[in-house]
């Protein structure tokens, strides 16, 4: 079978082909060989000056030299992805913009340094990574909070929600062995789309003998005098016990039935899911649990939007979110967040990258099939149109953004809110962010008429005010880690933090 490298998609029988300038990366694989430029000119059956020139980058490589390396030596599809190094690349750019102490981190050395030595960059960053999980440990000490109770570790690794986050950004957030057992379980029922939680609720009482029940929950009990009391707190959405899987009431259709769907992972699917998780000896026994979790919640997306009746749909309506919605019975974030997994090798989707914060900010879950960065020191910038959602609420928003790097960016954003029943429970609000590459914005619906190719007409975001590179903007919040500001007491300026 052939196998194309990360850069090229085969879609509608035509080949997207990116230009990759690979000299580092074709360097190291030359010498991981033990040959000469000579030797490997000869085995690729290319002239040395040609060779010489693709590994000083000043030539891209062709799809005919592709393949033939890939022949050659076998190589993993995405040791020639530029993504792949995008990503670590620019997680040590982070790294070292906030710990030098002049700040001049110059990106081409990151890359440099990424692509001779990649081992060295992710060790770096993980070691960054502990150092922060150890100041925060030092910092609820001195605040008089030791953690006890807590999943907080006291070995200075990170948070375990941390772990996991970095399990799913790793493998770019598609875990096809659970794709795979999805689509075979939906077809072996015999399941249609439409109603899946009837007929999940039959799968799991024939095939391993757990009845379903839905019962009022937290909110749905009358108090004393059949009054809610103001600080009841809804109940679990999902409990297993003895073979009873009890639901709350409160759940919508798409949602009973992403529940079973998940108790179905655990009954059908606990062999895989626990060879998953063994398989990465860097998750902690805490984060351990919780991958176990993420990858249940994996299979039940996957089974509720199984891949190739999902990816058909979503091309067919040029991924218009709320047309799936409809078509899936399921959620807004729902539909998103399985947008962004849609990168099964020969049959991959637009490669999206998905967020989800809070007005105050905070990304509470973040996942990138592609080269994203969302920086974890930084913050995020305010001039994201993801923040501007709540000020629209219920309304698709559009964005054409460009980072510092000057990669360009189509950006939706729209509200979702959850939980509280009644007038008195409290509900939850929550901005969901779905992006691509701007490479890909002709296939969603939601480019049209927009100025994809005026790169003026863009918005230009960064990775958040601590380490964002843009020294001109006036939205500023922070001053760039390690950037010397510039204070002169007769000169005034619209720039919060202006620079020397």
């Amino acid at each position: 079978m052939l196998r194309m490298p990360v850069g090229y998609s085969l879609q509608h029988e035509e080949v997207a082909v990116q230009k990759i300038y690979a000299g580092s990366r074709l360097r190291r694989l030359r010498a991981d060989r033990g040959l000469t430029q000579l030797a490997l000119a000869r085995t690729l059956e290319l002239s040395p000056s040609y060779l010489n020139q693709l590994e000083n980058d000043q030539r891209p490589l062709t799809v005919p030299v592709l393949l033939r390396l890939n022949s050659t030596f076998d190589l993993d599809p995405t040791f020639f992805a530029t993504d792949t190094d995008a990503r670590l690349v620019a997680d040590l750019h982070d790294v070292l913009a906030e710990t030098s102490d002049d700040g001049e981190v110059s990106m081409s050395e990151v890359q440099e340094l990424v692509s001779r030595m990649p081992d060295i960059g992710r060790t770096l960053v993980g070691l960054h990574r502990r150092l922060h999980a150890t100041t925060d440990r030092l910092e609820r000490i001195t605040a008089g909070v030791d953690g006890r109770g807590t999943d907080l570790p006291v070995d200075g690794s990170p948070m375990p929600y941390e772990e996991v986050r970095d399990f799913f950004y790793d493998r770019r957030n598609h875990i096809p062995d659970l794709d795979l057992a999805a689509e075979e379980l939906f077809a072996r029922e015999g399941l249609t789309i439409g109603a899946l939680d009837l007929q999940l609720a039959r799968v799991i009482v024939a095939n391993y003998g757990v009845t379903v029940d839905i019962e009022d929950d937290g909110d749905g009990r009358l108090g004393p005098k059949g009054r809610l009391g103001p600080k009841e707190q809804l109940g679990p959405k999902r409990i297993y016990s003895q073979g009873r899987l009890t639901l709350a009431r409160r759940l919508t259709a798409g949602q009973r039935a992403y529940q079973i769907a998940t108790q179905l992972a655990f009954l059908s699917q606990a062999t895989m899911i626990d060879a998953l998780v063994d398989a990465d000896s860097s998750l902690s026994a805490p984060a351990r649990e919780l991958a176990r979790v993420g990858l249940a919640h994996y299979f039940a997306g996957a089974l509720l939007l199984p891949y190739g009746t999902f990816l058909d749909a979503a091309e067919s309506v040029r991924y218009d979110i709320e047309l799936l919605s409809l078509t899936f019975e399921v959620g807004f974030e729902t539909v998103c967040h399985r947008l962004s997994t849609l990168q099964r090798r020969g049959a991959k989707g637009v490669p999206f990258f998905f967020v989800r914060t809070d007005r105050a900010g905070n990304i509470s879950k973040r996942q990138s099939a592609t080269a994203f960065h969302f920086s974890r020191v930084g913050g995020s910038c305010p001039l994201w149109v993801v923040h501007d959602a709540f000020a629209a609420s219920g309304r698709i928003l559009t964005q054409v953004a460009t980072m510092p790097d000057d990669r360009s960016y189509l950006w939706i954003a729209r509200t979702t809110e959850s939980g509280g029943l009644g007038f008195r429970s409290p509900r939850k609000h929550f901005a969901i962010g779905l992006g691509c590459d701007i490479a890909y914005a002709s296939r969603v619906v939601y480019a049209d008429g927009l100025p994809l190719d005026s790169g003026a007409a863009a918005v230009p975001i960064g990775p958040g005010c601590k380490v964002c590179e843009r020294t001109s903007c006036a939205q500023r919040a922070f001053p760039q880690l390690g950037r010397q500001v510039h204070v002169d007491e007769n000169v005034d300026t619209d720039l919060p933090y202006p620079y020397t």
